[in-house]
């Protein structure tokens, strides 16, 4: 059975910064592309960044020069390195990632940013 277990959430002040780790365990063979998605209260879970196993990545618009993913393929774990947070960044965070060619998702960990 694979797992996705995210970490690294809390609650900071706005232009403080974040890293969120997310590792893939359980019996695995591949692992493609592994990404970020927020849901705040009441609104839809939205992207926030992919990246591919060879390293391509994608971000959304409202977390470009701030937020950097990464990952790193010997531990299967993707990271969100989060810089210069403000309060509309607040969400639950998810994980998500191809694993063995099926969709997995973490349970998510919550991000909070004060003003």
């Amino acid at each position: 059975q694979v797992q996705l277990v995210e970490s690294g959430g809390g609650l900071v002040q706005a232009g403080e910064s974040l890293r969120l780790s997310c590792a893939a365990s359980g019996s695995i063979f591949r692992v493609n592309t592994m990404g970020w998605y927020r849901q705040a209260p009441g609104k839809q879970r939205d992207l926030v960044a992919t990246i591919t196993s060879s390293g391509s990545t994608n971000y959304a618009d409202s977390v470009k020069g701030r937020f950097t993913i990464s990952r790193d393929n010997a531990k299967n774990t993707v990271y969100l390195q989060m810089d210069s947070l403000r309060p509309d960044d607040t969400a639950v965070y998810h994980c998500t990632g191809v694993v063995n060619y099926k969709d997995y998702w973490g349970q998510g960990t919550q991000v909070t940013v004060s003003s």
